[in-house]
């Protein structure tokens, strides 16, 4: 599930190379944590949350089909804050 969400993330933002993905497992759960550049964090929010709202609702059917459960967390850089 990864790599999926790492491809649909890397479509959407500028800066490749800041893209980080990582997936800690659990039994029945997983979380899935996303680091991008601070330019393309609106980006991959989108307007209203919408963009992040969809891939986390493709991670949710995607864990049904699977028998598991997915979290998306965005993980904001403190050296890309103000």
């Amino acid at each position: 599930m990864k790599e999926a969400i790492e491809k649909i993330i890397n479509a959407l933002v500028d800066d490749k190379d800041a893209v980080e993905v990582s997936e800690e497992t659990g039994d029945r759960a997983s979380v899935i944590k996303v680091r991008v550049a601070g330019s393309d964090m609106g980006k991959l929010i989108g307007r209203e949350g919408r963009t992040i709202k969809a891939i986390r609702s493709l991670l949710f059917y995607a864990g049904q089909k699977h028998g598991k459960r997915f979290a998306l967390d965005v993980v904001e850089d403190s050296k890309t804050s103000l």
